[in-house]
């Protein structure tokens, strides 16, 4: 089974995004029983709360969907577990390595990175651009897929 946990700094906009984005196009290729699939915040800032109302209004806009989520904290045993930790930044990555330490076995990533044009998502939290931040996700997500399928 495929682990992923994808990670942003709250945990109410990007990573819950590509969570159920990730989840819908993994159903939409029937490959549920092969992954294993979550999110998290490197902050505690927003544990416990919702997802963000622009995240769940561009799911809904796209047809993809999703159940209830809280916001929940990445834990230092979290390395241990996934086989993949995704972050939507280069300061989600740096906070990941904080929390777990160094990256002995090459498990996190930044998400774009699995696309031909490599950056950061930029956080919707302050951009206000959920649009853009689900084009990237969406993207990210797709070539993550692809790239998976191959080692199924």
């Amino acid at each position: 089974m495929i682990k992923i946990l994808f990670i942003c700094h709250g945990n109410i906009c990007r990573s819950p995004m590509a969570e159920f984005v990730m989840k819908h196009l993994v159903k939409q290729s029937s490959l549920e029983g092969s992954f294993l699939i979550d999110s998290k915040a490197t902050s505690t800032e927003e544990i416990g709360n919702t997802m963000h109302q622009g995240t769940i209004k561009k799911l809904r806009e796209q047809n993809i969907p999703f159940t209830a989520h809280r916001a929940s904290q990445m834990k230092k045993e979290d390395y241990e577990k996934y086989n993949f930790i995704i972050a939507m930044d280069s300061f989600n990555y740096r906070n990941i390595l904080r929390i777990t330490g160094p990256d002995t076995q090459q498990k996190i990533s930044l998400l774009m990175d699995f696309t031909p044009h490599p950056k950061d998502i930029a956080d919707p939290w302050y951009t206000g651009n959920f649009d853009e931040t689900f084009s990237d996700i969406f993207s990210g997500c797709t070539s993550l897929l692809e790239k998976l399928r191959k080692t199924l």
